[in-house]
């Protein structure tokens, strides 16, 4: 672990800007191409409903979460205000099969009763409005905000976006407020940003996995300053 940090280190300390910039071009470019429909696994109809999958997914897969939801969560709660009315110790039960349900709960109910109360039982459209709701940080605004309405405010950082930012040499960063600043500055082109979380996630899921990546199978090995350790 030791040599592979250093080796990492070294190769992020010696590449230059305009370097890094081209190789993350190839890099998202390869991604596109390898898998040009990549987008969020979470299943939602409404906004209100994506957002609290995404706060279910939180330590837990997508693939759990789908299934609760899919099984019987969104078809009693749609709206904020279905989600405001549900009883907290009924809705706690509801999730119970997934990891920190009681936080989850809570911060899905009081985000809903905030939403109801602040903007109208709509759910914002802003950066700035959607950090003020409860458990809502930036990766899960910048999720919601592009899936719900289309907007793009930044780059989602997640566990996946994280280790795999970290592997290529784009970041040396571990706060995930830094890491999505190194991306944008790499990934100048706004419309792309979205596309950057989902295709880092899907690769780290098949391939850049957490223990013993794949990099003999990667399409991005010959990129990669960790596939050379």
């Amino acid at each position: 672990m030791g040599e592979y940090n250093e080796y990492r280190k070294s190769w992020i300390k010696r590449e230059t800007p305009i370097a890094k910039r081209t190789r993350a071009a190839k890099v998202f470019r390869i991604l596109h191409k390898e898998n040009p429909e990549s987008k969020t696994a979470l299943h939602f109809k409404t906004p209100m409903q994506l957002l609290a999958a995404v706060i279910l997914s939180a330590q837990s897969t997508d693939k759990k979460v789908n299934e609760i939801t899919d099984g019987h969560l969104f078809k009693k709660y749609k709206t904020p205000k279905d989600f405001a009315r549900a009883n907290p110790k009924t809705f706690e039960k509801e999730i119970s099969q997934l990891g920190l349900y009681k936080s989850k709960a809570k911060a899905i109910l009081t985000s809903a009763s905030m939403i109801q109360q602040k903007f109208g039982g709509k759910l914002p459209r802003t950066m700035e409005s959607m950090l003020t709701l409860r458990g809502v940080a930036r990766k899960t605004a910048n999720i919601v905000l592009w899936n719900a309405y289309g907007v793009i405010a930044g780059i989602a950082v997640d566990t996946h976006a994280r280790r795999l930012a970290q592997r290529l040499g784009f970041t040396d960063q571990d706060d995930p407020k830094k890491i999505e600043k190194d991306l944008m500055a790499l990934v100048p082109q706004k419309k792309l940003w979205p596309k950057v979380n989902t295709l880092l996630v899907d690769l780290g899921r098949s391939t850049c996995i957490a223990q013993s990546p794949k990099c003999a199978q990667c399409p991005l090995n010959k990129l990669c300053p960790s596939s050379r350790v």
